[in-house]
C-alpha cells in the first residue's frame, strides 16, 4: 500500500485564504494527501498568498529562501519535495515567481485551485505548471467537499465563501485585478455546504466575500437572492446556531440584509463595516463612492433596526494627500460612530493600483503619528465595549479547551473571547454567561446555572461612541 503525501499549506492574510486552505486540503486529500504542520517534513508546500498587505511579497521571497534550504535537505534524504505558491501574489505575479525562485514548481492563482492535481503532475514531468487566468467556470463546481472527519476535526465555527472578487475599484486595492469581477455562488450549493456543515457539528457560520454583501445568487427556481435573503435560508437550516458575513460594503447594505438583522436572532448584532477614512475627499481619492454622512446613515439603518448591534472597521492613514484636517474628519466619525474593534494600517501603494501613482505621499513620520492617535481612540472605545460587558449575562458559544485546565474559550455575540471553568461536554453550545471580570481583550466569566440553553439570541450590550 502507498503511503500517504503529507502536505502542508501556510496561509497569509484574509479569511478567504483560510477557507481556501481548507478547500486545497480537501481536494488534495483526495489525491492521497494528508496535512502535517511541518513544512520539512512534507512532500508538498503551498504559501497560500495575500497581497493586501505592504511588502507582501517579499515575505514570499524570503519564506521561499528557506523552503529552498527545507527542498534540498529533502533530495538529500531520497524525497521529492514540490513547492507551490498560491493565492493574491501568484495571481499578481504569475510566471515571474519562477523567475525569481526558481525552486517553485507551481503557481496557481486563486481561482485555479481545482486545478493543482494537474498542475502537480505537469510539474512532476518536468513541464511548465502556472495558471494564472480567470477561468469561466466555477471553481467551487470542482472542488472536493470536505469529509466528515475533517469537518469534525475543524471545530464548531466554519467558513462559507459566497461571493468573490469585487467591482468596487477603489483605487488602494488589489482585489479586483487579483481575485477577478464579482462572482456570486449559487444558492443551492451554499445551503449544501451549510447542511453538510451543522450535520457534522458546525455551530457558527461566517459567509465570506471580497463583497460578501453584493451577493446575488441564482436560487433554483431561476430568483436571484441578495445577501440578506441569503441569511433567511440558512436560518431555516437546523443546527445553525449563529450567523456572520464579512467583508461588506456600505454602498451595498439594502433593505433585506437590514431586515434580517431586524428579524433573525441567529444573525450575530456585530458587522465589519470597513469606511477607510472620515474625510469626504480622502473617500473620493479613493473611490469609495461614498462620503461620511453616507456610512453614518447606513449605521443608523442598522441600528434603527438591531439596537444592540456594535460594528468594527477599516482604517488607513497616510493616503497620497491626507492633511490634518482630513485626519481629524476621520477621528470624529470614529468618535461619533463608537466601535468594539478596528483595524487600523499606514497606507503602502500596491503596483498597478491608480493609487499608486498618485505623488502627494504623507510623510513616514506623519503616518506613524496619526496611526498611533487613530489607534489609541479606537482601543479606548473597545476597552469601553468590553468593559461594559462586566457584570451582565451574555451568550456564549464554546469553541474549545482554554491553555488553563478545566477551562473552556468561547466567544460572545460580538467575537469577545469568552474564558469559563465548565466541562468540555457543552462544547458546540450557546450558554449564557455571566461575565465577572476583563483580563486584557478578553471576558472571564461563570455559567448561569438556572438559565436554559440559547438557540442564538444575543443579550443586548449597546454601547455610543463619544
Amino acid at each position: 500500500m502507498t503511503p500517504p503525501r503529507k502536505l502542508h499549506i501556510k496561509s497569509y492574510g484574509c479569511q478567504m485564504n483560510v477557507y481556501d486552505a481548507q478547500r486545497m486540503v480537501d481536494t488534495l486529500g483526495a489525491e492521497g494527501f494528508v496535512e502535517t504542520a511541518e513544512a520539512g517534513d512534507a512532500d508538498l508546500v503551498i504559501l497560500n498568498t495575500c497581497h493586501i498587505r505592504e511588502k507582501a511579497s517579499e515575505k514570499v521571497y524570503s519564506e521561499l529562501g528557506r523552503l529552498r534550504v527545507a527542498k534540498e535537505e529533502a533530495a538529500r534524504q531520497g524525497r521529492a519535495m514540490q513547492i507551490a505558491v498560491a493565492g493574491c501574489v501568484a495571481q499578481a505575479e504569475g510566471a515571474e515567481i519562477v523567475t525569481r525562485a526558481p525552486t517553485v514548481d507551481v503557481v496557481v492563482g486563486p481561482q485555479s485551485y481545482h486545478h493543482l492535481p494537474e498542475l502537480l503532475a505537469r510539474a512532476g514531468r518536468g513541464e511548465p505548471a502556472i495558471e494564472t487566468e480567470f477561468p469561466a467556470e466555477d471553481k467551487f463546481g470542482f472542488l472536493a467537499r470536505p469529509s466528515r472527519e475533517a469537518i469534525r476535526a475543524r471545530g464548531v465555527s466554519a467558513f462559507v465563501t459566497v461571493q468573490e472578487g469585487c467591482d468596487k475599484f477603489c483605487t488602494f486595492c488589489v482585489v479586483p485585478y487579483t481575485r477577478g469581477s464579482e462572482m456570486s455562488r449559487p444558492v443551492a450549493r451554499i445551503l449544501d455546504e451549510v447542511t453538510r456543515l451543522t450535520e457534522n457539528g458546525v455551530r457558527e457560520i461566517t459567509l465570506i466575500g471580497q463583497n460578501v454583501n453584493a451577493y446575488h445568487g441564482e436560487a433554483p427556481d431561476g430568483s436571484t437572492w441578495t445577501l440578506g435573503r441569503l441569511l433567511y435560508g440558512i436560518a431555516e437550516i437546523p443546527g445553525v446556531a449563529r450567523i456572520r458575513y464579512s467583508t461588506s460594503h456600505p454602498n451595498d447594505v439594502d433593505d433585506s440584509l437590514i431586515a434580517a438583522h431586524r428579524d433573525l436572532a441567529s444573525v450575530m448584532p456585530f458587522v465589519h463595516l470597513p469606511v477607510q477614512s472620515g474625510s469626504d475627499r480622502i473617500l473620493g481619492l479613493m473611490n469609495r463612492k461614498h462620503g461620511a454622512s453616507d456610512y453614518r446613515k447606513v449605521v443608523d439603518r442598522f441600528r434603527a433596526a438591531r439596537p444592540d448591534i456594535a460594528f468594527s472597521s477599516d482604517f488607513i492613514v497616510g493616503f497620497p494627500g491626507e492633511t490634518e484636517e482630513d485626519f481629524r474628519a476621520t477621528l470624529a466619525l470614529i468618535a461619533q460612530i463608537g466601535y468594539a474593534a478596528a483595524y487600523s494600517f499606514k497606507y503602502s501603494p500596491r503596483p498597478g493600483t491608480p493609487a499608486a501613482d498618485m505623488q502627494e505621499m504623507v510623510s513616514a513620520t506623519e503616518m506613524d503619528e496619526r496611526l498611533e492617535r487613530l489607534q489609541s481612540l479606537i482601543d479606548s472605545q473597545q476597552a469601553a465595549f468590553n468593559k461594559a460587558a462586566i457584570g451582565t449575562v451574555v451568550d456564549v458559544l464554546f469553541e474549545r479547551a482554554a491553555r488553563k485546565p478545566g477551562q473552556l474559550v468561547g466567544r460572545t455575540a460580538y467575537l469577545q473571547p469568552a474564558h469559563v471553568m465548565a466541562p468540555d461536554n457543552i462544547i458546540g453550545q450557546v450558554l449564557p454567561v455571566r461575565i465577572d471580570s476583563l483580563e486584557r481583550y478578553s471576558l472571564l466569566g461563570e455559567l448561569v446555572a438556572t438559565a436554559a440553553p440559547v438557540a442564538g439570541a444575543a443579550t443586548p450590550l449597546v454601547f455610543i461612541g463619544g
